[in-house]
């Protein structure tokens, strides 16, 4: 199939496109270039998730422009062509909730959940014409690709990495925290299985189990010998912070068994 990629330079977009040109597909890439819109013509299908990911990027117009604003462009001339679309959301629209169902009521905190949700808004009241995907990812991880995010990136890379120096900071309280991490290989694959899926909608990427950030401390700080050191929350996590996600798999397991 032909395939335009956006955001293939980030974390989860590399192994996308590793993935899918070892399945024979043809894929096209497109990084943000304010102003210069891909075109999307001649595909079987849109892949997108590139985006701003950062949770405490405070400049709304920024990620206005190149979250929402240039999303909803793509969406609207895939729509038009009649051109397939999957969309990388995240579960972190849930906001402070405890059940994690599709059709759970959301509750953004932040600027970039805001985003993501807009996005979503706008696409679920005009999907038609097209085969329409939004996946809402939970905690994604892996071995690399993660160098560029910074304090972005998943404890499991920023705690491999601490160990390394000899020093693993955590937050109090961590072992409360609980959250649903999954592998950035299971991404992969679930985006891979969906292109045979002729349904659009909302599904949940996560595994449906919780480790918390203690338990990934421990086990890293047994493969480099380390200490543990905790550290105050920053006042700009408080109150947007989720302490607890797990993905409701039902939907997202039921449409896949159907492809077997």
């Amino acid at each position: 199939m032909n395939i335009l990629l956006t955001g293939h330079k980030g974390f989860i977009g590399s192994h996308l496109l590793r993935a899918l040109e070892n399945k024979g597909h043809n894929v096209s890439t497109y990084e943000w270039d304010d102003g210069n819109m891909p075109s999307v013509l001649e595909q079987d299908w849109v892949i997108h998730v590139g985006a701003i990911s950062s949770t405490t990027e405070r400049d709304v117009e920024k990620i206005m422009r190149q979250n929402v604003d240039f999303t909803i462009q793509l969406y609207e001339a895939c729509r038009t062509y009649g051109i397939n679309f999957q969309f990388s959301s995240s579960a972190s629209i849930y906001g402070l909730v405890s059940t994690f169902q599709e059709d759970t009521p959301v509750a953004p905190c932040t600027p970039y959940a805001w985003s993501k949700y807009l996005c979503e808004r706008h696409i679920t009241r005009r999907m038609g014409g097209n085969t329409t995907q939004i996946f809402r990812y939970f905690n994604v991880y892996g071995p690399e690709g993660e160098e560029h995010k910074g304090d972005q990136a998943s404890p499991y890379y920023k705690f491999t990495k601490q160990a390394k120096e000899g020093k693993i900071k955590i937050f109090d309280d961590s072992h409360r925290y609980y959250r649903d991490f999954i592998h950035v290989s299971s991404i992969v694959d679930m985006h891979l299985r969906f292109l045979e899926v002729k349904e659009s909608g909302i599904w949940n990427f996560g595994t449906g189990s919780t480790r918390t950030f203690m338990d990934i401390a421990n086990e890293i700080g047994t493969k480099y010998p380390s200490i543990i050191e905790f550290v105050r929350m920053p006042d700009e996590l408080k109150y947007s912070y989720q302490k607890f996600t797990c993905a409701d798999m039902t939907k997202t397991n039921k449409t896949l068994s159907n492809l077997n």
